[in-house]
């Protein structure tokens, strides 16, 4: 099926009798009549459900909504984007390792990576994403074991060169993680261009209505451990707490996600709710729709304001002469996302006395909801942030991120001008 079939139809199949909807299994546990069934269950030795951190019915479907969407073998829910990011990595990274990282990334995973990584033994080397392969390649050392980057980057849009950025990491003999959250697998499926693992913040489009907090992990099935043996012993090497079982030979395609679930989640446990789950799941049924429609209003959006003499600058693909404009033609035919960057000619003052006039568009912290919201990165979700760290992340004091909703765009567009006007 094409993929806008994918978000209606895929991940859930009622059979004869049951819900036309994904019922929400809303249970921490699932009896068994028999003690070694069980038993097999806490093996890993037979498929089935026995407590809610490890595996449930509603969120494995939705998992499996996502993971055919992107391409993938197969997928993970987890509590929130943040979580996603930090289980891919720690997934294969432990104290004493090293993974390399575009700068041009979301705040909240900057400090994650920059921050709180380090505290547990793990450091990484933030690069440009538009350095050259040989700049990058310097920031690779022995115990290097992944290389990060967003398709397209939160706040400054700027799009990512995939298959440089796949290129990188397989000739280090490590795997390309993406965070596609802004472009969703309707836009672009980063596995196509060769990156390996992909990441979501699910809050984001996939839901599209600022109803749950959510991330998944998703596994292309691409990535040789086994021929990297060396480097991936956690996927490679027997488990001592799982009688010395060896997650690739035992699971083949799914050892990363296996091990995942059966070892990350188990200790850590950062599961979404059942009822989030199933909210997400509405949301993924119309994502084509609204994805396209984001998008039709974030070009409108992104032309007005780029022809308007009281604006210094617009960050969006979509616009010719955007210095993405080229590569998101090839990773991106379809559109990017509704998301832009813009700054006004003035001060940072100016920017937030043109955000405190805004009247229909709402000044929120979330982004890619179907209603049109603004905020200033700068102040608010980078604020943690220096000044020096600011200007490697891409992100300018004046800049807004503005992300165009799904209303009528005309009315979006009164609302800027009038804003405009006030300052």
């Amino acid at each position: 099926m094409r993929i806008g079939s994918l978000c209606v139809q895929a991940g859930y199949k009622a059979k004869n009798g049951e819900p036309i909807e994904l019922p929400i299994i809303q249970s921490t546990t699932f009896k068994y009549d028999d003690s070694d069934e069980m038993a097999q269950l806490f093996d890993l030795k037979k498929e089935g459900y026995f407590y809610t951190r490890l595996q449930n019915p509603t969120n494995d479907a939705v998992a499996a909504k996502i993971a055919t969407l992107e391409g993938g073998v197969g997928a993970v829910l987890t509590s929130s984007g943040q979580a996603a990011n930090f289980y891919a990595l720690f997934n294969i990274c432990e104290a004493g390792d090293h993974f390399v990282t575009s700068n041009e990334i979301y705040g909240g995973t900057y400090n994650l990576f920059g921050v709180t990584l380090k505290k547990l033994g793990i450091e990484c080397t933030f690069v440009s994403q538009d350095a050259t392969e040989e700049e990058i390649q310097k920031a690779f050392r022995p115990n290097t074991k992944a290389l990060f980057g967003e398709t397209i980057s939160n706040p400054g849009c700027a799009v990512l060169d995939i298959e440089k950025f796949a290129r990188i990491a397989h000739r280090n003999g490590v795997p390309l993680i993406i965070d596609n959250t802004f472009a969703t697998p309707v836009n672009c499926r980063p596995f196509e261009w060769g990156a390996d693992i992909v990441t979501h913040s699910t809050t984001k489009y996939m839901d599209g209505l600022a109803t749950q907090v959510g991330g998944v992990v998703v596994d292309s099935g691409n990535f040789d451990w086994l021929a990297n043996a060396d480097k991936y012993p956690g996927l490679c090497t027997p488990d001592e707490s799982y009688h010395g079982l060896t997650y690739v030979k035992a699971f083949g395609k799914m050892g990363y996600i296996t091990k995942l679930v059966a070892q990350l989640m188990r200790d850590l446990g950062s599961i979404p709710a059942p009822q989030n789950s199933f909210l997400l799941h509405l949301g993924l049924q119309t994502l084509h729709l609204r994805m396209a429609q984001h998008c039709k209003n974030a070009q409108r959006v992104a032309e007005f304001l780029a022809a308007d003499d009281r604006v210094a600058w617009v960050h969006y693909s979509g616009l010719p002469g955007d210095k993405y404009y080229d590569i998101a033609k090839k990773y991106l035919p379809n559109g990017s996302c509704g998301v832009l960057a813009f700054g006004l000619k003035g001060d940072r003052d100016m920017a937030i006395r043109f955000m405190d006039s805004l009247k229909m568009i709402n000044i929120v912290t979330h982004v890619a909801d179907a209603r049109s919201c603004i905020l200033h990165p700068a102040s608010h979700t980078h604020r943690q942030l220096s000044e020096e760290q600011l200007l490697q992340a891409g992100i300018a004091p004046d800049l807004m991120r503005l992300s165009v909703g799904i209303e009528d765009v005309e009315d979006i567009l009164d609302d800027l001008a009038q804003a405009l006007d006030n300052v």
